[in-house]
C-alpha cells in the first residue's frame, strides 16, 4: 500500500532538470525540497543516528516483542528510504555524472561528493565575480546605461550569493 501511495505522490511531482555540473545549489536546493516533500531528505542529515542494533530486554533472557518489532520496522523503513534517495539523486544526474557516481552505495556519499566537488567550483565562480567587481571602471566610449546596467547585474548576483559588497 505504501508503494502504491509513493508511486503516485512520484508522478504529481513535477520532474527536476537533470544536473550537468552547472548551477550546483539551484539542483541541490530543489533537490532538497523534493526529498523533503518525499519525507526522506532525512536520510541525508549528517546528525542521523544509526538503529540501534540490540533492543534491551525486560526481563534477563527475552526482548519485548513489540520493541523488536518496532526496532525492525524503523530498520526496513530506514533502508527503504536510502534506497528511494540515492535513487532521486543518481535519476536527476545527467549521464555522465550517473556513470560516475553510481558506484557509490550510500545517498549520503554520494551527496557529500556532489557537495565537496561542485561547491569549490562554486567558491571559484565567487571569486572571480569579486573580481569583475573591484576591476569594474566607468569608460567614457560606452554609454552610461550600458555600464550602470553591468554594474547592477553583478551586485544583483552578490545579492543572490548573500555576499555582502564592503
Amino acid at each position: 500500500m505504501e508503494v502504491e501511495s509513493i508511486k503516485v505522490m512520484n508522478q504529481d511531482i513535477v520532474k527536476l532538470d537533470r544536473f550537468d555540473g552547472n548551477n550546483f545549489a539551484c539542483w541541490q536546493d530543489k533537490m532538497k525540497f523534493l526529498l523533503t516533500v518525499l519525507k526522506i531528505y532525512y536520510i541525508l542529515d549528517p546528525n542521523l543516528q544509526p538503529i540501534e542494533d540490540h533492543v534491551t530486554a525486560t526481563d534477563e533472557t527475552q526482548p519485548n516483542a513489540k520493541e523488536l518489532e518496532r526496532v525492525n520496522q524503523e530498520r526496513k523503513k530506514s533502508e527503504e528510504d536510502e534506497l528511494l534517495c540515492r535513487g532521486h539523486i543518481l535519476n536527476t544526474l545527467f549521464d555522465r555524472l550517473f556513470d560516475l557516481f553510481t558506484g557509490m552505495k550510500s545517498a549520503k556519499e554520494i551527496w557529500d561528493a556532489l557537495e565537496f566537488k561542485y561547491r569549490a567550483e562554486e567558491q571559484g565562480t565567487n571569486k572571480y565575480l569579486i573580481t569583475k567587481y573591484f576591476d569594474f571602471k566607468f569608460i567614457d566610449t560606452k554609454h552610461l546605461l550600458e555600464q550602470v546596467h553591468e554594474l547592477q547585474v553583478i551586485v544583483n548576483k552578490f545579492r543572490a550569493l548573500k555576499i555582502e559588497i564592503p
